[in-house]
């Protein structure tokens, strides 16, 4: 439901009518099936009024977590305090509706404390992005990517002592490896908070997590969340006919160039054709695609702006895929 800068925000009454949510892992906790990470788009330095009118479309269609980490921006935090001046604005009232979850573990400040996994890090990460975004807690804390110098029993140990302190209903982890991803859980498991969930990086042309996570996940109740579901917008329409000068790749290089594009671009076409036929985006595809697992519980898509992400919505509508539909998709992501 729009609305302008001087009117109070009042969800969808509808907001649960189309949206479909899938248990995380072994928990009692449902997530819906599509999520909004606040990666980006949503920092001090983007529109204000177009991060609100974002996140009421991602709320009135059903879309009840928001993702964020403590060093979304730039600036680091900036994505925490504008949406904890969106969040005071328009959905204090509906705060108990929501999941909202926080990371740390990559750099956040200067020096030997504000970087990847020990408990100093992390208890004084989750106090920063509370104050920033105006919570008492957060519905899941993760730690963002392993730390190869610290302990996990210290890191493990510290999400542990965050949910005992009521900062954290849940903990989850990011980016580990399944063999590292079984330690944590079982480290967690004996200290009496298990992992609810993992969010790795996941698509069609990143599949790592096929190797053994997945069923690592599987095995331990844990529940899985997809991150970059289009590659950065690989996976999407609108390169096919060049580089748009608002895109992505031209604005911004830092996570996405110009080569990892156009060394892609015969099996984008190639993709873009089978999702025509199935009538739908190759955007919409490659998320319908992620959800055909139900070991996915719900996959992170990003937005600039409100139709983008109804427009991502609409491959709910279809997550089925015929087998002879499934072969021709694993021929192309097989190619070299």
């Amino acid at each position: 439901m729009k609305t302008t800068p001087q009117q109070s925000y009042t969800a969808s009454s509808k907001r649960y009518d189309n949206m479909q949510y899938r248990r995380t892992g072994k928990s009692g906790l449902l997530l819906p099936a599509l999520s909004l990470g606040l990666w980006h788009n949503f920092s001090t330095t983007d529109n204000f009024e177009n991060a609100r009118e974002i996140l009421h479309t991602a709320f009135d269609n059903g879309m009840t977590h928001f993702d964020l980490a403590n060093n979304y921006g730039p600036p680091y935090g900036g994505a925490e305090t504008n949406f904890g001046a969106i969040l005071k604005k328009d959905f204090l009232p509906y705060r108990d509706e929501l999941i909202i979850s926080t990371k740390a573990g990559y750099d956040m400040w200067p020096g030997p404390y504000g970087n990847y996994g020990s408990r100093k890090y992390l208890v004084s990460s989750l106090d920063q992005s509370l104050k920033r975004m105006g919570l008492e807690y957060v519905d899941i804390f993760y730690h963002h990517r392993p730390d190869p110098e610290t302990p996990l029993e210290e890191t493990m140990g510290a999400l542990d002592h965050i949910v005992r302190q009521g900062k954290a209903l849940y903990v989850g982890l990011s980016n580990y490896r399944a063999e590292e991803a079984k330690r944590a859980f079982e480290i967690l498991k004996k200290l009496g908070t298990p992992c609810l969930i993992h969010q790795p990086r996941y698509n069609m042309l990143d599949r790592w997590v096929e190797d053994d996570l997945l069923a690592t996940l599987d095995e331990n109740g844990v529940g899985a969340i997809a991150f970059s579901p289009l590659k950065q917008g690989i996976l999407t329409d609108k390169y096919l006919k060049g580089f748009p000068k608002d895109s992505r790749v031209v604005k911004d290089g830092r996570y996405l160039k110009v080569d990892q594009v156009a060394s892609e671009l015969e099996r984008i076409k190639q993709l873009n054709a089978i999702a025509l036929e199935r009538g739908q985006t190759l955007a919409q595809m490659a998320i319908s695609w992620l959800l055909k697992d139900d070991r996915i519980t719900s996959v992170l898509v990003g937005a600039s702006r409100s139709s983008q992400l109804l427009d991502s919505l609409k491959a709910l509508n279809n997550i089925r895929f015929e087998k002879e539909t499934l072969e021709k998709i694993e021929m192309i992501l097989k190619a070299s």
